[in-house]
């Protein structure tokens, strides 16, 4: 019998190269005056789509990862990104990151979504050994604390205008789960297990909702954590607020909910696992080849028929770490053999074997597109994707890169 890809060191040697390979594709995204740019097809810096927050905050991040897997170049990277968060980005005013810079006038949009990642870069930042990272983490602790997080709810409100003076009262799914991400490593890097807290809160009402739709996440709600299960029914392929069952969060929640398993170590009352799965088979099967084609749907509507058709790459890069994390944590070939199936389809379609890095967009047939996405603006899902087969369920990646854990 075959040993499952993960346990194949020539398959590790493999991932260890792709790795490194997406690195060298994301080598010009620095901007000299702090930041990181969005990326065009050929990984080439795009001004006129500014410079964002989540995106220079997923670069300090990949690159803090880069450079504790001792990947040269990596460090320069990482701390012109960091300067972007420590500088330009930053409010001084106000507090805070602000959405994106220029062209024009910057987004002073305050999101949870950006400040997440902000927490999450600043914690790999820390583990990297970064100088400002320290800093950067206390502030952006705070700034989530003080502004972002519901200690009624247990959860954490969108987004907030410049000024802090008015909440929006629109309430989403997917800052919260980015949240989780940055909790999970917060708690890693500082010892302060309350963040483990506020991410088993968080993910307790997402398998709650989800529960209650069959497995499907809402992911829009009202101030009063409604559900609004109709929102941008007349723009379903929105970037960020997308109409009904987004297939891929099914798939990171999938993940997340077992390191959050891991972290915790201990049961309690919530079964983690029973959750991380039911997510798994309903996101496969409304998701993968849902409309005759190899590939992962963007989206559904609430009894699982496709919406937008587009295959994204993030959605395929979390299915395979969702496949690899449940078996890592059940040893079940099925789910080895999900992750051979779908690395085999991402070599075939997603992965650009001319000009780097992973088409961020195909269409219905797996031709590049660029209808929801336009090139490929960071690396983060990508990276990530190749890291998680190599490491336990727990700590999170920076520590765990940093404690020498990856294989």
């Amino acid at each position: 019998m075959t040993a499952p890809w993960p346990e194949l060191p020539t398959h590790r040697e493999w991932l260890h190269e792709q790795a490194r390979s997406l690195l060298i594709f994301g080598r010009r995204t620095p901007s000299a005056d702090g930041g990181a740019y969005w990326l065009n097809d050929h990984g080439e810096p795009v001004p006129q789509n500014g410079i964002h927050t989540w995106i220079t905050a997923r670069t300090v991040h990949v690159y803090s990862l880069g450079h504790l897997m001792g990947v040269p170049g990596s460090r320069p990277i990482a701390r012109a990104a960091l300067a972007g968060l420590t500088g330009p980005l930053h409010d001084p005013e106000y507090g805070g990151w602000l959405a994106s810079l220029g062209p024009g006038e910057p987004d002073g949009t305050k999101a949870a979504y950006a400040h997440a990642f902000v927490l999450l870069a600043a914690t790999s930042a820390v583990a990297a050994g970064l100088e400002g990272a320290p800093a950067l983490l206390d502030e952006a602790a705070e700034t989530l604390l003080q502004r972002f997080w519901d200690d009624d709810h247990g959860l954490a409100v969108d987004e907030w205008d410049r000024t802090f003076s008015r909440c929006d009262p629109y309430r989403g799914i997917n800052a919260n789960m980015h949240l989780v991400e940055a909790c999970l490593a917060a708690a890693d890097v500082t010892g302060d297990r309350a963040w483990l807290e506020r991410a088993r809160r968080i993910s307790q009402f997402v398998i709650a909702q989800a529960r209650a739709n069959q497995w499907r996440i809402p992911e829009h709600f009202d101030a009063d954590w409604r559900p609004r299960l109709e929102l941008n029914r007349d723009k379903p392929g929105d970037q960020f607020k997308p109409y009904g069952a987004t297939v891929g969060h099914a798939l990171e929640w999938s993940r997340l909910l077992l390191h959050l398993e891991a972290a915790l170590g201990e049961p309690g009352d919530t079964d983690w696992f029973g959750a991380a799965r039911h997510l798994f088979d309903r996101a496969v099967a409304d998701g993968w080849a849902a409309d005759g084609a190899d590939g992962f749907v963007y989206t559904t509507d609430w009894s699982g028929k496709p919406v937008v058709r587009q295959r994204m790459h993030w959605v395929v890069a979390e299915a395979l770490g969702a496949a690899v994390t449940l078996w890592h944590r059940t040893g079940d070939p099925a789910y080895a053999d999900r992750y051979a199936q779908w690395w085999d389809y991402a070599h075939r379609y997603v992965l650009d074997h001319d000009h780097g890095s992973w088409h961020h967009e195909l269409d219905e047939h797996n031709r590049p597109a660029a209808t929801v996405w336009s090139g490929k603006p960071d690396l983060y899902h990508a990276f990530q994707a190749t890291l998680l087969p190599l490491l336990p369920l727990t700590p999170s990646f920076a520590t765990a890169i940093a404690q020498g854990r990856l294989a």
